[in-house]
């Protein structure tokens, strides 16, 4: 947010002071909602076919570590080389913020289903990941982006993809995170910017694989059925990053099949929001078979790091605050958030 749409915001009593906030005046209330997105200025539409360099500089300090393996799910530890030479940003995780009342989350004031409104009220930036589930309102969404919501960053539009097609009443004016996130064969059609009919099929093909149908089409239904927990429980037993002080991410296969990539700008922060991309990435080794080669998944991860860091694709703007770097590379589909120079979370699904 720029320093003259903050101080508009002072003026106009929107500002939060100790979690209050200051009287407005009759006329500002006369005035039409606004919607707030550092998105709207330069750099807001795609730019032509590029390189990041923030991207290259992230995976040139980034080596694959120690592996470790619970049934059909693998996992290969991303180790930072060497401490960053900043300090990290002070970034809350969708869930920290929801259970401190510093994020809201609501519909529209004329609900619309592919966006909602997001507001942090907080001090800290707040990490919002593509393909994080979001419970209530009319209907429940799932984030089509990666957003860093800056500190009192008023409402901003954020865009959603519906996630649960039979139904449209409000069971709860906000929504709230249970921690869960779409399995990778689901975010990377979220990635792809795929149709809501595209998005709706992955929820019935998952539904199906996993034997967990809802009355209408939830696809948080499947992390309620009670086999699906044990198999959770189960799958991630083992895969505690702990033990790699220094991991930032992780290469996860799904049996033999690499299933995606996740890293962050930091350690601390890849391992407050490593549990739930975890359980996601379980759902995909649901039923998957043995076979997983650690010679052969390390050349694969090698390959896929060094295609990212070549990969030319688009930048742009979004609700929040820095850059969406969007590329492809060999079959997958690749996002990295950056800001100020820096990566704060790449996909690779």
């Amino acid at each position: 947010m720029n320093r003259l749409r903050r101080s508009l915001l002072t003026l106009v009593g929107l500002k939060l002071v100790g979690g209050a906030a200051l009287s407005v005046s009759a006329r500002a209330f006369a005035q039409p909602f606004r919607i707030l997105s550092d998105g709207d200025g330069p750099g807001s539409t795609p730019t032509g076919e590029q390189t990041s360099s923030e991207l290259q500089h992230a995976l040139a300090g980034i080596a694959p570590g120690p592996a470790m393996t619970q049934g059909a799910l693998s996992v290969i530890w991303l180790e930072a080389r060497e401490a960053p030479s900043r300090a990290p940003l002070r970034i809350a995780t969708l869930d920290e913020a929801r259970a401190a009342s510093a994020l809201t989350v609501t519909e529209r004031p004329q609900a619309s289903v592919p966006e909602l409104i997001a507001e942090n009220r907080g001090k800290a930036y707040v990490l919002l990941l593509a393909g994080e589930i979001l419970i209530g309102g009319k209907q429940n969404r799932v984030l089509r982006e990666d957003l860093l919501l800056p500190p009192l960053s008023g409402p901003r539009n954020v865009a959603v993809y519906c996630v649960e097609q039979g139904r449209w009443n409000e069971s709860r004016k906000d929504f709230e995170s249970r921690s869960s996130v779409v399995q990778p064969r689901v975010r990377s059609e979220v990635l792809g910017k795929a149709s809501q009919s595209r998005i709706w099929s992955g929820i019935a093909a998952a539904s199906r694989d996993l034997r967990a149908p809802s009355p209408t089409g939830s696809y948080q239904a499947i992390y309620d059925k009670p086999e699906v927990k044990a198999h959770l429980d189960t799958a991630t037993r083992r895969m505690d990053p702990s033990g790699t002080p220094r991991a930032s991410g992780a290469a996860v296969f799904a049996g033999a099949r690499l299933a995606g990539v996740d890293c962050f700008e930091s350690p601390a922060l890849f391992a407050r929001e490593w549990p739930k991309l975890l359980r996601a990435y379980a759902l995909d080794a649901y039923g998957a078979g043995a076979g997983w080669d650690e010679t052969a998944a390390r050349k694969r991860v090698d390959g896929l790091l060094g295609g990212a860091a070549r990969a030319q694709g688009s930048r742009r703007g979004n609700a929040g605050v820095g850059q969406l770097f969007e590329f492809g590379v060999e079959r997958s589909r690749g996002a990295a958030l950056v800001f100020e120079g820096a990566l704060v979370h790449l996909a690779i699904l």
